[in-house]
């Protein structure tokens, strides 16, 4: 008789890894689009991780600074990087494994990839750090009384007042991640996202009744293909590309998401049949529906931040956003006036900052923890000997790692240069996966549910523009971390 303690299959070539390819889990794709439209979800974790510092502050930095002339970059840094994130959704329902067992298939030293991700992986925890700080800073402007008064009794407060709401947000994110699964980081990362999305899209809609028109004419030369003649017009705009739309760490988390969401599981291991080609070709229509659906909701969040930052803050400053903290929520602010009025307008950054922030420190600790673990299986022999162990590892890591981020927080405090290093990583990685997708797609990925030719060559393009955004990414960074 078997227990909930009876040994998985191995994980191989030849057997099954119920992580992905659960035995039971084999499901009909679904025909209507109603159905497919409740299967989706892996691309909105992405979206909440996504709409993050990148669209809030370099997005409106922009439109601040060139107003309405390249709004057709807004357009293309969005849509561009989508094809890569679904070939690696693509090879993940034909094949079964996840992105780290994936990159193990590559030619040459396959292993070093997956230990290059590791390493910019654990860079990138600098940029979670910052942002543990970020939360803190927003609740205690939001409420400075309750840090003033925790301070008055413990003077490790006084000096650090956002220390005690830095240690809620962790502690907050430990317990959440440490409890739930999959469900709870869609739901979560999606409910943060939308109040503030929606409500930012509300203020662009209502800005021509409070004095601020968005001519039409304006709207349609930055649809043009120029660049404008604006000191620093170029620096900002490819910093722009580079950090909106899909990032490195979203590229590879991507197949994790699909696969807890059941795409590959309910597709089955390929047995030749003709049944399996079917479920893999509807499987996959549903994850590019996902992908679709996700690529409008921060496009839209992305252009909604872009359109406020050209119609209200264009002509304040030709530098754009302040470059301190205080001077760039105090702009922000300004951006929500018009519609929100000061005072609310206030605390609606405060809550933003707070949501867009959270979000990605959110659902980019569970994305990490689920490729840790995983790597830790691919390449260092981690066994998964009973079912529900990869769960197991990934809660606790997932109850660690934002601890780590605290402690990174407070020794070094300084989240710009956190968030610079963890950029720089993450640009360097970039050209990689955009390669892999490019060779798994030509190499890896079943016949017969490849893209055609239109795919294809939007899929080089994206690899193109990767290559390009990292090149520039990487150079920036160097020069800003030299200064």
């Amino acid at each position: 008789m078997t227990t909930s303690r009876t040994p998985q299959p191995p994980c191989g070539e030849h057997g099954l890894d119920a992580y992905t390819l659960p035995p039971e889990a084999i499901e009909q794709p679904p025909q209507s689009l109603g159905g497919a439209l409740r299967q989706i979800g892996p691309g909105l974790i992405l979206a909440g991780a996504i709409v993050g510092t990148g669209e809030l502050i370099a997005t409106t930095h922009l439109g601040a600074k060139v107003g309405f002339a390249l709004l057709w970059l807004v357009i293309v840094s969005c849509f561009i990087k989508v094809f890569v994130q679904a070939e690696l959704g693509r090879h993940t329902i034909s094949s079964g494994k996840t992105a780290i067992a994936a990159f193990r298939t590559l030619p040459g030293p396959s292993f070093l990839i997956g230990w290059w991700w590791v390493i910019m992986m654990l860079t990138t925890q600098l940029q979670l750090a910052a942002m543990v700080g970020g939360v803190g800073q927003a609740c205690h402007v939001a409420l400075p009384g309750i840090s003033d008064a925790i301070g008055s009794v413990l003077p490790a407060v006084a000096r650090q007042p956002v220390l005690p709401w830095s240690i809620l947000a962790v502690a907050a994110t430990s317990l959440l991640l440490g409890t739930g699964g999959y469900q709870l980081v869609e739901r979560g990362t999606t409910a943060l996202v939308v109040l503030f999305t929606f409500t930012t899209i509300g203020c662009v809609v209502l800005l021509p009744a409070v004095g601020h028109p968005i001519a039409l004419g304006d709207v349609l030369a930055g649809l043009k293909f120029q660049l404008p003649n604006v000191d620093g017009a170029l620096a900002a705009a490819l910093a722009m590309f580079g950090i909106t739309g899909v990032g490195a760490t979203e590229l590879v988390h991507y197949p994790y998401w699909c696969i807890e969401k059941g795409y590959a599981g309910r597709t089955g291991p390929y047995d030749g049949s003709a049944e399996w080609v079917a479920r893999a070709r509807g499987w996959v229509r549903v994850m590019r529906l996902d992908v679709w659906v996700s690529l409008a909701v921060y496009t839209v969040a992305t252009l909604a931040f872009y359109v406020l930052g050209a119609a209200v803050l264009h002509g304040r400053d030709p530098a754009g956003l302040p470059g301190n903290v205080a001077g760039m929520l105090m702009a922000l602010s300004h951006m929500y006036a018009p519609v929100l009025g000061e005072f609310g307008a206030k605390w609606f950054i405060v809550v933003g900052v707070f949501a867009v922030l959270y979000s990605t420190l959110y659902a980019a600790t569970a994305a990490n923890t689920r490729g840790l673990v995983d790597f830790l299986h691919v390449n260092c022999g981690l066994p998964f000997r009973f079912p529900g162990d990869r769960a197991r590892w990934v809660r606790l890591l997932c109850m660690v790692f934002p601890v780590i981020d605290l402690g990174l927080y407070l020794a070094i405090r300084n989240p710009v240069k956190m968030v610079l290093i963890g950029g720089f990583m993450q640009a360097m990685t970039l050209p990689m996966i955009a390669a892999s997708a490019v060779y798994l797609r030509y190499r890896r990925t079943h016949p017969a549910i490849a893209p055609g030719r239109v795919w294809d060559g939007f899929l080089w393009l994206s690899m193109t523009g990767l290559f390009v955004a990292a090149v520039y990414g990487m150079w920036d960074s160097v020069m800003k971390l030299m200064k």
